[in-house]
């Protein structure tokens, strides 16, 4: 006679990080393993820090691209291992699941993807909602200072003044580096090595830069919706076109951020800056803007040189460009004077190149101020199927803490809310 087969006794889970990849870890292994014992554990007394104050406090949950290969353009990094996770729990599916827990979300003209409400708090509380709906156990203000494999599919998780838990199955969601003030100071990162994983360099990504010119800092506020920039370093030329802004130490805006993206591991510093050019009209040749440039000065002969440039981009801008950038070139004359009709040809040209190629030199990043942090677990060592690491059975990755990090426009929070559904669904 065969024995019926015995009931396994149920696991429990823990996962470390209560983010956005976290949360999502835990609802999915709570929905697909319902009789499991899961545990979410978070160092604040709240869940969700980063997701709140993302997009300006408005949550940009994730890109209303809905084509997957178009999407994991996005990544500079991560985008292979993305493949398998973003397939699993694309966009539209993110999309979907918020608006089933009463999320009702828009699409923005640039693709980014906003509650109604334009309230971070909304996102986050469904997502806690709908943990606590499925018993999912809350473990707040709990500092985790050391992780021990134990055996195999078997882990110790201590901290500072809590007892310590043992775990059957563990996944890792603590976040990079970027934002420290929510908590996410990069313990992940030593967690992971103690378990046997390499930690890949790690850079700032997401980053205002800071440029040498002190005109273009009285320039604070100026934005363009759209321009190209240009960046060269000693070693590559990186292109983005986008809005910008002007800041009192550089500039910031979502092109900027692509370009500290592309270039989050060159060396920019004031000993090896870059070059920077942003071409303020990225739709017209320069051809056109001539021909624009001489029929304003037909019709407006009598206009001096600043109100002339004014025409086409902001006096403040205009007033720099001619005071800081055409005196030197031709110092004999004070251009805030000349008749629009007296100018000569050669300064018309200086104008158009301005407008078309206006220089700038890039001496490093703001300092504290990323988005996100370039860098982490080595995804060699990772299944990009399940998330789980290939060195310790039953140790699983999601969000940040991976070698993964993507562009402004929902793209790292659509990463965590992947792989973290992907590794709660695997665990």
């Amino acid at each position: 006679m065969v024995k019926p087969a015995t009931k396994s006794a149920p696991l429990t889970i823990a996962i470390v990080g209560g983010g956005a990849a976290g949360m999502m870890a835990a609802y999915f292994a709570k929905l697909h393993h319902p009789d499991d014992r899961v545990i979410l554990i978070e160092k604040n007394i709240y869940l969700g820090a980063k997701v709140l104050i993302s997009g300006g406090g408005r949550c940009n949950v994730t890109t209303g691209i809905t084509d997957t290969r178009e999407v994991l353009k996005n990544y500079p990094r991560g985008a292979g291992f993305l493949r398998s996770a973003m397939e699993n729990f694309p966009p539209r599916a993110v999309m979907d699941w918020f608006e089933s827990q009463d999320v009702t979300l828009k699409i923005e003209t640039d693709q980014r993807v906003f509650p109604v409400s334009n309230d971070s708090k909304e996102p986050v509380n469904a997502l806690v909602q709908a943990l606590k709906d499925l018993k999912v156990e809350f473990k707040l203000d709990h500092n985790l200072t050391g992780v021990e494999s134990i055996g195999k599919y078997n882990f110790q998780l201590t901290f500072a003044n809590h007892p310590t838990i043992q775990a059957d199955r563990l996944i890792l969601t603590t976040g990079g580096n970027a934002y420290r003030q929510t908590g996410s100071t990069g313990d992940g990162y030593a967690f992971a090595q103690k378990l046997g994983h390499h930690i890949t360099p790690l850079a700032p990504s997401l980053a205002a830069l800071k440029t040498a010119e002190e005109w273009a800092h009285s320039l604070s506020g100026l934005s363009f919706q759209k321009a190209r920039l240009t960046i060269k370093t000693p070693t590559n030329t990186y292109h983005r076109e986008g809005a910008f802004l002007f800041t009192h130490q550089g500039l910031t805006g979502p092109a900027v951020f692509a370009l500290s993206s592309l270039t989050a591991f060159e060396p920019i510093s004031p000993e090896h800056p870059a070059n920077l050019h942003l071409d303020l009209f990225p739709d017209q040749i320069a051809e056109n803007l001539y021909a624009q440039l001489d029929e304003k000065i037909l019709a407006n002969p009598n206009k001096k040189i600043t109100n002339l440039v004014a025409l086409f981009v902001r006096h403040s801008l205009a007033n720099q460009m001619v005071n800081y950038l055409l005196s030197p070139v031709f110092p004999d004359k004070d251009f805030n004077h000349v008749d629009a009709a007296n100018l000569p040809k050669a300064i018309r040209q200086k104008i158009v190149e301005f407008l078309k190629n206006l220089p700038l030199t890039v001496t490093g990043r703001a300092a504290g101020e990323e988005f996100v942090t370039a860098g982490g677990v080595d995804t060699a060592e990772v299944d990009p199927k399940t998330m789980q690491s290939r060195l310790c059975p039953g140790l699983f990755f999601a969000g940040e803490l991976l070698d993964i990090d993507g562009f402004t426009g929902g793209f790292n929070l659509q990463a965590s809310w992947a792989t973290g559904a992907l590794a709660g669904e695997s665990v």
